[in-house]
């Protein structure tokens, strides 16, 4: 089932290729070579300037990412009465947010999906599918495009960027003390580092990363109660509420696997759950009623 993240797999790719070339130009030396201390300092600064140049590359190319992946088509001269509804739409809900005018795209899938991405609050895409348009009244369309603007009028993307650019510090500085620890304790390399720390780093990196994801997944989960709450505010508590059930009648929603985090739908179940960029339909139907009582 293709569920993972945006930010997770754009950002492993980065700081994969960030990390090759380092080691090519000789950057990557912050561990003492005499094995005798472990500067820390110079580590967590390299950590952060990497960790969140990683996230923040991903967000300044999050549009033209979307765009490819998905084939989406920035609407920019309507075709159609649709087309010219939808942007209408869209005009309308972002000045009721406060936000810029983002660009509206359409793209090809026959599931019911909408996602938004951009680099700030006027930077923003929105983009919906064609399966959507087909499948949902224009009541839920419009309780959908009010969840993907609140997304865009809260910041998301940047305050996702900001947390996946804290969890890749982390993850990038623990792995290194890691190695370096299990390379001079449990091999007694005392000079350099032998190939136990690259290995070792790379494991740590890994198993670091995954747990890294459950707080950004965490984030992302809670976004979506609050973006809900921004739809019904913008086109009516009913409308999401009907949007969300009509969700719940379609198959699951099969973004790209890097767009999965940007939908307006999404789930699982047991362990999995830790993984999942939204709460349940139900859950997310239920906190809507809650709030309307």
């Amino acid at each position: 089932m293709k569920r993972v993240f945006l930010f997770l797999a754009t950002n492993i790719a980065i700081l994969v290729v960030l990390s090759i070339t380092l080691s090519i130009l000789g950057v990557d030396r912050i561990l003492d070579q005499q094995g005798v201390n472990l500067d820390l300092r110079a580590l967590l600064i390299f950590s952060a300037v990497f960790g969140m140049g990683g996230s923040f590359i991903s967000l300044a190319i999050s549009k033209w990412t979307a765009k490819r992946m998905t084939g989406a088509e920035v609407i920019t001269k309507p075709r159609n009465e649709a087309e010219a509804w939808l942007v209408d739409l869209v005009s309308r809900q972002a000045q009721a947010a406060g936000i810029g005018m983002p660009e509206v795209a359409i793209y090809d899938s026959p599931d019911m999906n909408a996602f938004a991405t951009g680099m700030s609050r006027n930077n923003a895409l929105v983009a919906v599918s064609t399966g959507l348009l087909r499948s949902m009244q224009r009541d839920e369309v419009e309780a959908v495009l009010g969840h993907e603007i609140t997304h865009v009028a809260n910041g998301d993307m940047v305050t996702l960027a900001l947390i996946q650019g804290v969890v890749n510090t982390f993850v990038i500085f623990l792995s290194r003390v890691i190695g370096h620890v299990v390379d001079r304790a449990v091999f007694k390399v005392e000079r350099g580092h032998g190939p136990a720390f690259w290995i070792t780093t790379i494991i740590a990196q890994v198993v670091l990363g995954i747990l890294a994801s459950m707080i950004v997944m965490w984030f992302s989960r809670q976004r979506e109660f609050r973006a809900d709450a921004g739809g019904a505010s913008l086109a009516g508590r009913e409308k999401m509420i009907g949007a969300l059930r009509r969700l719940q009648t379609g198959s699951q929603a099969a973004l790209p696997d890097q767009l999965a985090a940007f939908g307006i739908s999404g789930g699982a179940d047991g362990i999995k759950r830790l993984f999942m960029s939204h709460p349940p339909l139900q859950e997310r139907i239920a906190a809507l009623q809650q709030a309307g009582a």
